[in-house]
């Protein structure tokens, strides 16, 4: 792969079991006389693109086109079923409320995981928590049970610490659509920073005005399918105009 990519997806599909009727037990399953009633829903079909390294790429495309999928697949959360993904560097992700989060554990217990799982020392999460905690704005509560926060309280941890292993990739769904007015803005400001810096984000949102701004290029999904990757503003607007009545696909 060139060094002058970040993340390759080749071919990639990707699709998940449906069931209709499930026998939870051996004995239901004797009882019904037959085996679990399925079928296979394709999430992602086909996909390939390539983000470069340094570069803000945006993922757009209503509900169920295939974004998280794809993102989780990125992200290694999720294999694919055919195809290959290659990624270069420590990648960050956030990808959901409180996700790679335990419930039992504390705020600060699973600062630590989460940088243990993307390769730090305590050592050196130990010079970042101070930060991560002030940007979360969740200091009277980091010794409680993160089974215990608000969901903003999960947002706002979950995405400081997810920047604070300074991640070479990071991987954001939603996260601009989350969170009080003031927490998106830190968020924002904190992407910009990161933009500077040369990390590579790939943003997935509903926000196409937001995706114009701080993407470069995007890719449009749509029921799985790759139906378009260029600049972000011309994707944008693509999407948009097949979502307007008598709208048409490009």
């Amino acid at each position: 792969m060139s060094d002058k990519i970040a993340i390759r997806v080749e071919h990639v599909s990707k699709s998940f079991r449906h069931f209709s009727e499930r026998n939870q037990t051996l004995k239901s399953a004797v009882m019904r006389g037959r085996v679990s009633k399925h079928r296979d829903f394709a999430a992602l079909t086909d996909v390939s693109f390539d983000v470069l390294r340094g570069e803000t790429f945006g993922l757009i495309g209503s509900n169920g086109s295939g974004k998280s999928t794809l993102l989780r697949c990125i992200a290694r959360i999720l294999n694919p079923n055919e195809g290959r993904i290659a990624v270069t560097g420590r990648v960050g992700a956030l990808l959901e409320v409180g996700s790679g989060f335990h419930g039992e554990l504390t705020g600060r217990e699973n600062v630590y995981l989460a940088g243990a799982i993307a390769g730090l020392s305590r050592k050196r999460v130990a010079r970042v928590f101070e930060g991560i905690v002030e940007f979360a704005g969740i200091e009277d509560f980091i010794d409680e049970p993160v089974k215990n926060y608000s969901s903003g309280m999960y947002v706002r941890l979950g995405f400081s610490t997810a920047v604070a292993v300074r991640p070479d990739v990071l991987l954001a769904d939603e996260i601009l659509a989350v969170g009080d007015v003031e927490f998106q803005a830190k968020c924002l400001a904190r992407i910009e920073e990161m933009r500077s810096e040369g990390t590579t984000i790939v943003l997935v949102s509903h926000d196409t005005a937001k995706i114009e701004e701080f993407c470069s290029r995007a890719a449009w999904l749509d029921h799985g399918q790759l139906k378009l990757v260029g600049p972000a503003t011309e994707v944008a607007q693509s999407y948009l105009n097949s979502l307007e009545p008598g709208g048409t696909d490009v």
